[in-house]
């Protein structure tokens, strides 16, 4: 960076006498760094001062020139360039390089016949002989099967690039194969593929200083998000990259990644946001006159006006370019298709519309995400028809073909926000099976899509037609759980809360998402700011109990535990906070302080699971060993992490409820990462954490437990969630006393993944972890209430609730929910 900025701060046009050689590398220097803007200027200086006294430099010059053109999305300005190169003393490498940014000029130009007889040229030169441009013509290649839609050809390419760089040492096109690679990858659906190779690009590029195509990359990575459905993490890598594009003067990355951004905003629903990014990334393109661009922009400016209801404007975007896709005989693009086959529907041209529709999704080469919203939108077409059928067996095989490609990735990183996609598929399915009062079967689906890498981790998966509560038969899973089930399903369209019981199911409807999610927000808002809700009555709590609860009291057992299988929002609140009518049988001797309200905590006691497939899949606690693996009170490994003074008590009281022959206790510079990954954790009962935790909102499986540094020249203080769902355990219960033990990022299907999840994950039981900041003064005194019940032969959910009341019943501050609610129970079984 420091290098960098000596560049910067160096005139432009210094006047100082230089050799041309100097100037060449000050100029390819700030190329291999992405200020092409720079760089070209430079070039386009050194060609004028060296054209008469040293031509052979001067060439070099131009080349440059043109080059960073190229890679400025400047392609007719680069070709102009190159129409007076005049290599003055014939070298190859030269004349290789010219015509290897001329192919690549004429190919983004779509002149491809062109382009292929210029690459066969240097192709037979470098046959000739090893020369190390050589690499560049492979690259050539690659690029032009990109324009063609080949991306099987271009991975070919891409490959013998990458080979070629690393057998000459070239780091910065060896970065470049890679990021191109990362695209060839992402075409075909690999997207743990595409990440890994343009995050292997980014690592190059950060070391080279490339700042273009450390952007580059670092967008690509953002882009394999998309594709996995993480919006929230996409759009944070391209608001990133665009504004470094911005800095370094590269109009074509700029608008590529404002056209990105906008597919995040179009996909959240954001459709104004979405159409200004289009319109700027048009706008963007017309004044680079890159054609490629000015295409893709009218594609997606088609796109979001049909979703807009514009159809007048989506078919005028759509004449514009079809013809353009169609120049040189070529086929309309999968994007083109799809909107075609979009707008068709929209004016009920049902035959056209399943014709294009048809089309895009039964070809293989069109990208997974297009295919499987061609499936939806053909669904929703027959369901418009009247055909009922017809829109179920689409929904059937559109969410066979999600399972397939989401069962190709991986990774838990990728499969997690893969679902994603599919969620407004299983909405709009589950849509219809309610309108045909199908309640049964659309509870089936919506737990189809629950739970799916941790459900593929502790049992068997679910079969891809199980679609009907037959298939997991709810009232029997009911049963053994011993519990009434609440499952909610908070959808776009509707959402829906089903109570099952060993006796019954029952379905009840519920207000939108939207509302549901916005009652929440401001309810738990309330319990972070520390406000007790009782004395205020808080009409949120009221409204959620009314909402979310009430209608199933009736079917609630009183001697039985409450089940909660959340959906969306709902992962983030504590049901037990919530405000019930009337007064608790609960309170104790000194009276009910609140006559006509009460926390439903006291009424039932209350777990959270991710699915039914889940429970149905678990087997029956067998061991009756009581054991405690316990980590806490580490060493500070930074200001950042002090170790707080109720640290040591709250060790002493876990350890109290145990037989000290049967627990293996690491403190202080003892509790290490290693000591939990390298102590066999899979022989303990019982696993606690005392300690202080963070949460990845952008990567959740980075979420970790703060531990000692092991020596004082490491880093390696964190128990990653990565590392803990490596490690097999059998644990009755996992107890995470750190903040956001829970998580903080919520995925479609599987709800709150962080450190809990992870433990789940690896095999534990049952985990308590926290929804929010933890106090280091209340927490003590809960953990000893919650052991003491343990210790009392209660089950860990009793205990926890018990402990909990004495909090919730006690006179002082820690009756409010911000000091007890924070700790909840997960459970897998």
């Amino acid at each position: 960076m420091f290098a960098v900025l000596l560049l910067l701060l160096t005139p432009l046009h210094d006047t100082r006498p230089r050799s041309p050689q100097a100037e060449y590398e000050k100029a390819r220097l700030l190329f291999r760094q992405g200020y092409l803007e720079m760089s070209e200027e430079q070039a386009d200086f050194g060609f004028k001062r060296f054209q008469f006294s040293n031509p052979e430099w001067a060439a070099k010059f131009q080349l440059l020139e043109a080059e960073s053109m190229l890679f400025r999305g400047m392609y007719p300005e680069s070709l102009r360039i190159l129409a007076t190169f005049q290599p003055s003393s014939r070298d190859p490498e030269d004349i290789i390089r010219k015509l290897a940014i001329e192919a690549v000029d004429l190919t983004r130009e779509r002149h491809a016949p062109q382009a292929r007889k210029e690459l066969a040229e240097a192709e037979g030169i470098c046959r000739s002989a090893d020369y190390a441009v050589c690499g560049e013509v492979y690259r050539a290649y690659g690029i032009m099967a990109v324009q063609e839609g080949d991306p099987p050809e271009a991975r070919k390419f891409f490959l013998k690039t990458l080979s070629f760089a690393q057998a000459h040492h070239d780091r910065l096109l060896e970065a470049s194969a890679s990021s191109n690679l990362g695209w060839a990858a992402n075409q075909v659906g690999h997207f743990d593929e595409a990440m890994d190779w343009s995050r292997a690009a980014n690592r190059i590029a950060v070391e080279l200083g490339a700042e273009d195509l450390a952007q580059l990359s670092s967008g690509n990575v953002g882009w394999s998000l998309l594709q996995l459905g993480d919006h929230e993490r996409a759009l944070e890598l391209f608001l990133e990259a665009e504004q470094r594009a911005k800095k370094l003067g590269s109009a074509r990355d700029e608008l590529m990644w404002i056209s990105t951004a906008g597919y995040v905003y179009r996909d959240t629903g954001d459709l104004p946001r979405a159409t200004q990014s289009y319109r700027q990334a048009l706008e963007i393109a017309k004044q680079i006159d890159s054609k490629d661009d000015i295409v893709n922009a009218l594609e997606d400016l088609a796109q979001v006006s049909v979703d807009s209801g514009k159809l007048d404007e989506a078919s005028a975007y759509i004449n514009q370019v079809a013809p353009m896709e169609q120049a040189g005989g070529k086929h309309l693009s999968a994007n083109v298709l799809l909107t075609q086959g979009m707008l068709a529907a929209a004016r009920r041209e049902d035959q056209r519309a399943e014709s294009l529709l048809r089309e895009v999704r039964d070809n293989p080469a069109n990208p997974t995400t297009t295919r499987l919203g061609a499936g939806e939108q053909l669904a929703l077409l027959f369901e418009a028809e009247g055909n009922a059928p017809a829109a179920e067996q689409m929904y059937k095989a559109t969410l066979d073909a999600f399972d397939s490609a989401q069962a190709e990735l991986k990774s838990e990183e990728s499969k997690l926000p893969f679902v994603a996609n599919a969620e407004r598929i299983y909405d709009d399915y589950i849509h219809l099976l309610l309108q045909q009062g199908r309640s049964d079967e659309a509870l089936g689906v919506a737990d189809r899509s629950r739970a799916r890498t941790l459900t593929q981790s502790l049992g068997p998966t679910v079969n891809k037609g199980a679609t009907k509560s037959a298939d997991l038969n709810p009232r029997q899973i009911a049963r053994k759980t011993g519990s009434t089930l609440l499952f909610y399903w908070i959808g776009q369209k509707q959402s829906c809360l089903w109570a099952i019981t060993p006796a019954k199911i029952a379905f009840f409807p519920l207000s939108a998402k939207a509302e549901i999610a916005s009652k929440v927000d401001r309810y738990r808002k309330a319990v972070l700011d520390y406000q007790n809700p009782l004395a205020a009555k808080n009409e949120d709590g009221q409204e959620l109990y009314r909402q979310l609860v009430a209608p199933a009291a009736s079917l609630i057992r009183p001697d039985a535990p409450v089940m909660i299988l959340a959906d969306g929002a709902l992962s983030q609140l504590n049901f037990e906070t919530l405000l019930v009518p009337g007064a608790s049988a609960e309170r104790d001797s000194s009276g009910d302080q609140h006559p006509g309200l009460h926390y439903w905590i006291d009424d039932a006691t209350l777990l959270s699971a991710p699915s039914l497939a889940m429970l149905a899949a678990a087997k029956p606690i067998q061991s009756t060993a009581k054991n405690l693996l316990l980590l806490g009170n580490p060493v500070a490994p930074s200001e950042e992490f002090l170790s707080l003074q109720f640290f040591g008590l709250e060790v002493t009281k876990v350890q109290s409820h145990f037989d000290p022959k049967n627990v293996a206790a690491f403190t202080l510079q003892k509790a290490t990462p290693a000591a939990y990954l390298d102590n066999n954790p899979v022989h303990y009962s019982y696993i606690h954490f005392v300690s202080h935790a963070v949460s990845s909102r952008t990567d959740p499986l980075d979420s970790a437990i703060i531990l000692s540094n092991p020596s004082a020249s490491s880093n390696s203080y964190k128990l990653y969630a990565r590392d803990i769902m490596q490690h097999p355990i059998d644990a009755r219960l996992v107890t995470i006393s750190a903040c956001y033990g829970s998580g903080t990022r919520s995925y479609a299907g599987e709800g709150l993944v962080g450190l809990s999840w992870a433990f789940i994950r690896a095999g534990a039981h049952s985990v308590i972890g926290a929804l929010w900041e933890v106090t280091d003064d209340s927490t003590p005194r809960l953990m000893d209430a919650l052991y003491q019940g343990i210790e009392n032969g209660q089950a860990p959910a009793v205990a926890l609730r018990k402990a909990k009341l004495s909090l919730v019943h006690s006179s002082g501050r820690f009756a409010t929910p911000f000091y007890w609610a924070p700790f909840q129970i997960y459970s897998s079984r």
